[in-house]
């Protein structure tokens, strides 16, 4: 491709607007993550039995796939000192979401929650969403730039926050629905989003310090061009932690795993010793303790 010709495309994806395209496909993967969620444990799986939960519980379903919806905005509101309520004053936003969550779970013959499981829509809904998680990481670590200028570990936290936000609020969201997992969380499990997110603002971090000397729409499309690569190699390989090898070889390295395997390989466990005993010792020895009494 002609490099003008990249860089005007990066040029507009820079300038994109967020609202409704990008936002609605946000709020409708939000919602369908909500509804499959309902019942994890249930072995019929959590689709069929979403809907019954909605129309026994509409509130408790709306309120959950809000807080899913703009859970970057409130943590990283939390984070800095801001009114968690803030996102809720946007009338528009909290309309458009309401309206997707409507359609979603009460749709007649279920017919969005279906077409948004069609692979290609759901390809379609996926590069929408992840345009829309670069643009979310890259405005948080702005505003906490702005705020605090030389706090590098807070700059990166936000930016993390508002791009996986969803995951980080998945226990209080599902504490709202009844259900209770303190084992499953960001913190104990980071998924490859959270990851992704903490990559994508270390590499915007490093862009406003003059680290690295590209044109900023080649960065921002760089970063949305890895969200959505990774997004659609998940969704139609099944990859979905490209970073596990480099973590288990970091972790064998210097988190002690080569050490830990070199112990294995040269000290014998009790168990071995006793396996490579040769269990006609015991007889023999037996036998001339009787002779010796």
């Amino acid at each position: 491709m002609d490099p003008q010709t990249y860089m005007d495309i990066a040029t507009v994806v820079t300038k994109l607007k967020m609202y409704p395209y990008f936002d609605i496909a946000h709020y409708t993967l939000m919602c369908l993550a909500v509804r499959d969620d309902v019942h994890p444990h249930s072995q019929q799986g959590s689709g069929s039995n979403a809907v019954p939960f909605s129309r026994k519980h509409p509130l408790s379903s709306w309120l959950s796939s809000m807080l899913i919806c703009f859970a970057g905005s409130i943590i990283a509101n939390f984070l800095l000192g801001e009114p968690v309520i803030t996102p809720f004053k946007d009338h528009q936003s909290i309309l458009t979401a309401t309206a997707v969550w409507y359609l979603v779970n009460f749709a007649p013959f279920d017919l969005v929650y279906k077409l948004a499981k069609i692979l290609p829509i759901k390809l379609v809904l996926s590069v929408l969403k992840e345009t829309q998680r670069a643009h979310k990481i890259y405005h948080g670590v702005l505003v906490a730039a702005k705020l605090y200028p030389s706090a590098y570990i807070i700059i990166v936290l936000v930016g993390t926050i508002k791009g996986a936000g969803s995951g980080v609020m998945k226990n209080l969201d599902r504490l709202i629905r009844g259900i209770w997992i303190p084992g499953s969380n960001e913190i104990l499990q980071p998924t490859f989003v959270t990851k992704a997110s903490l990559v994508a603002s270390i590499i915007f971090l490093c862009e406003r310090l003059n680290m690295i000397n590209i044109p900023h729409p080649l960065v921002y499309f760089g970063v949305v061009l890895f969200f959505v690569y990774f997004k659609l190699s998940s969704v139609i390989l099944g990859i979905h932690d490209p970073f596990a090898p480099l973590e288990n070889l970091f972790c064998a390295i210097f988190m002690g795993g080569m050490w830990d395997a070199l112990r294995r390989a040269t000290v014998k466990k009790p168990a071995e010793e006793d396996e490579t005993k040769d269990p006609r010792a015991d007889v023999i020895k037996s036998k001339e303790d009787k002779k010796k009494e």
